[in-house]
């Protein structure tokens, strides 16, 4: 199996941790240490190496960070994970919620007398640290660099990651690398930059057409490079894992080990891009002068798939689909009080890896029933584990890394009778998330003008949830990608061949979760009878197709164009899964996509 149970941190690990990076920080005259859960990549998924984060405090989240004080921690986090950390940290941490609160905000409050806070420069991008100083500017508190002291007290930290690269097929990729760095290099020129440097690992995979599995559920290879404007790179990695792939990166593709990188920035002439908010601060220092801020190269090429790695996605999505019926009709014929979440898992899992081209999920899959499912981003642990139970609701949030695409899927389910609040909840959410999959909107519009479509049902109804509508996904890459995201600070222009999830929920504590989801793609909408001629208009391409519990539905709240978007929705589920499943599978199917 690829996801396993076990408990990978304890709050009552956090006491004794915490207590030594306080006695190092007080040996390097430092008042406070910073400690992010990024890593030097920028990456939300880290190896197990760089999960300092989770070890020092117990809490696992993809995003957030810790600022240890000498007399109090603070555990920032968002949205997303304000249930989740409480039951992880223990009372030396104190949760903050972020962004609401800021680090300077919390500094500001905490050390009135000014002092000195260490950071590790490769663990914190340029921007993140500019702002900060801004905010703190005068107030006697100084960010200043250091060695990374949760590093210098972790007795075991795991080892680098080593996993081999390998090359990405062209009928996959539907661009050859040496096109891609060609077509990269030209913007380089215009922009009057004789090289760029990318950090992000799932750039420099895109870029040259090759994968890896150095970070769990993400098939990526941790490595720097340097795009030239002559179109060749250099690429800073450990070279092991590139041992067979010399003949596909070819003589403009330069092997070198990752300690060569930043002696490499210093002897690159000319000026040298880097972009601000991926890029770690170590790396701004070194060039100087030098560098000039600019966009990741790779960020919006990658985001704008093309007709190959569109299609590949369409083609993951229908043989994902299969599976999850195959999941949601084998899980209609267990009785209530009669599985745990990690039989949920463990099935849907063995489901997914009859198909050949399943490589890896494509992240730790989300099974909460009625409380657990309050938890955005719940991760069943053997302790955790609980019984879906008559009137619960089930979310399922899960997917899968194929060669030909990345899927990510949530549908909600009823176990038993669900209640009638959550089901006037679910159908606000997933009124939402038809109106958004309706839409059709000017070009040059992004996440931001759009996002609050998905959330006007419950808003009307005074209610709201804490994560953003949706995020970008990759192409065989990383579940999460950016620039593009449906949230309300996204600026990033919506374009054609860009794919996003539309993911509206709704979450009360202590109670149940609601979340549905489908992976949508953006597409030169067709003309409208009457329409503006002139205006150029977008829209989605629905990508999953799995049926929406229509147990949760209360029909005389949907708005008509909503059942009618709906039945055109289940009646197209039928027909591209319906030959795609078992004849049990299909009876199934067929009575959950009927019409309303």
């Amino acid at each position: 199996m690829f996801q396993t149970f076990e408990v990978t941190a304890r709050p009552e690990q956090g006491p004794p941790r915490l207590a030594a990076l306080r006695e190092r920080m007080a040996a390097q005259d430092l008042d406070g240490f910073i400690v992010p859960r990024a890593d030097a990549h920028q990456g939300e998924y880290v190896a197990a190496r760089d999960a300092r984060l989770a070890w020092l405090t117990g809490f696992t989240g993809s995003a957030g960070f810790c600022v240890a004080l000498a007399d109090r921690a603070g555990v920032f986090v968002d949205g997303r994970y304000r249930t989740q950390v409480k039951a992880q940290v223990a009372e030396v941490f104190t949760p903050v919620a972020w962004p609401e609160t800021t680090l300077a905000d919390w500094l500001l409050e905490a050390l009135p007398g000014g002092g000195q806070v260490g950071f590790d420069p490769w663990l914190h991008t340029v921007r993140e640290i500019e702002r900060a100083e801004a905010a703190l500017e005068g107030s006697g508190i100084k960010l200043v660099q250091s060695d990374n002291l949760v590093d210098a007290i972790w007795d075991d930290q795991p080892a680098p990651p080593a996993a081999p690269a390998k090359a990405h097929p062209l009928e996959f990729a539907g661009e050859a690398h040496g096109d891609k760095r060609a077509r990269l290099a030209l913007t380089l020129v215009d922009a009057g930059q004789s090289a760029a440097v990318i950090t992000l690992p799932d750039s420099l995979c895109w870029l040259l057409n090759i994968r890896g599995a150095d970070i769990e559920r993400n098939p990526v290879v941790q490595a720097f490079g340097l795009l030239h404007a002559d179109g060749s790179v250099d690429l800073f990695a450990e070279p092991t894992k590139f041992e067979t792939l010399h003949d596909h990166l070819g003589p403009d593709v330069r092997l070198a080990p990752v300690g060569d990188f930043l002696p490499a920035l210093e002897g690159v002439t000319g000026t040298v891009g880097y972009d601000p908010d991926t890029a770690p601060r170590i790396v701004a220092d070194t060039l100087g002068a030098r560098g000039a801020r600019a966009a990741e190269p790779c960020a919006l090429p990658k985001a704008c798939k093309n007709a190959a790695e569109i299609e590949g996605a369409a083609a993951a999505h229908l043989r994902d689909g299969a599976a999850m019926v195959e999941m949601l009709c084998w899980l209609d014929q267990q009785a209530p009080g009669s599985l745990r979440e990690t039989q949920v898992v463990s099935h849907l899992e063995t489901l997914r890896r009859r198909d050949n081209g399943l490589q890896d999920i494509s992240f730790e899959t989300i099974a909460g029933t009625g409380p657990n499912g309050a938890i955005m981003h719940y991760r069943v642990t053997e302790e955790t584990d609980s019984v879906l139970q008559d009137g619960q609701l089930l979310v399922l949030d899960s997917g899968g890394q194929y060669l030909d695409g990345t899927t990510d899927i949530t549908r909600t389910i009823a176990i038993g009778k669900p209640p009638d609040e959550a089901c006037a909840a679910f159908t606000r959410v997933l009124e939402g998330m038809i109106a958004m999959s309706r839409l059709r909107w000017p070009e040059g519009l992004a996440g931001a003008h759009i996002e609050m479509i998905g959330r006007l049902p419950l808003w009307m109804a005074g209610q709201d949830f804490d994560h953003g509508l949706g995020h970008g996904v990759g192409a065989y890459l990383s579940v999460h990608e950016g620039p593009q995201r449906l949230s309300r600070i996204n600026t990033v222009p919506l374009k054609p061949g860009m794919i996003l999830s539309n993911e509206p929920g709704y979450y009360r504590e202590g109670a149940f979760g609601i979340r549905i989801e489908n992976l949508l793609v953006v597409q030169q909408a067709d003309p409208v009878p009457g329409g503006d001629a002139h205006r150029k208009m977008l829209d989605w391409r629905t990508l999953a197709f799995v049926p929406i519990d229509r147990r949760l539905i209360v029909t005389d709240m949907l708005s008509t164009d909503a059942r009618t978007w709906l039945d055109a929705y289940h009646r197209e589920v039928a027909t591209k899964i319906g030959p795609r499943v078992t004849p049990a599978a299909k009876e199934w199917l067929d009575a959950a996509t009927a019409p309303l």
